[in-house]
């Protein structure tokens, strides 16, 4: 099920890369103080010497991509930060509410190619939904491990054990550990 907002809102999507400095959060966030834009929704994070945001935005009518643009163009002119702007329309600002359990996922093991295409194939064939992902490559030089955490929606009838048992094959084929654990929901 998903819930759209309509109303008196425009929403944008917009998409922040920079080399990692301290202070990018800051600088993005103040430009939508600014404006008066509210956000909605949110991902960051450092991926090798950059990082990178991904924002849902909202502001109240009238008001333009183009605005919202020649404001990240002139912190684009000072900082280097760039910016993409995408204007959205009320179809695609929809909350989804799936009726799955929340799961974690995590795997550990050896760096080797194919852990998250074997992970994710695995559970798109059985209809989990990927809701956040992220990968590092953490320990040392002589001896690198591959990190895989990623936050799923079960579909219907699958519980975190079925979960976990499905992952039992690949654990042995790849030679990684692989936990599944329940999320529990907290309503305010």
């Amino acid at each position: 099920m998903s819930k759209c907002r309509k109303g008196n809102l425009v929403h944008f999507a917009v998409t922040i890369i920079s080399k990692d400095r301290p202070g990018i959060v800051a600088d993005t966030t103040e430009v939508l103080y600014r404006l008066g834009c509210n956000i909605e929704d949110s991902s960051c994070t450092m991926l090798g010497g950059d990082f990178a945001l991904i924002l849902i935005v909202s502001h109240e009518k009238p008001f333009t991509k183009a605005r919202l643009a020649d404001e990240f163009r002139a912190l684009h002119e000072r900082t280097g930060l760039a910016a993409h702007v995408r204007a959205l329309s009320e179809g695609e600002v929809c909350r989804r509410e799936e009726p799955g359990e929340l799961c974690i996922i995590s795997v550990y093991g050896s760096d080797q190619p194919g852990i998250v295409y074997r992970v994710t194939r695995e559970l798109a064939d059985r209809q989990v939904n990927i809701t956040d992902l992220n990968t590092r490559l953490i320990g040392t030089k002589e001896e690198p491990v591959y990190v895989l955490m990623l936050e799923a929606i079960l579909p219907g009838g699958m519980g975190v054990d079925d979960a976990a048992r499905l992952l039992e094959n690949l654990k042995k084929e790849l030679n990684v550990e692989i936990g599944v654990r329940s999320i529990t929901p907290v309503t305010l």
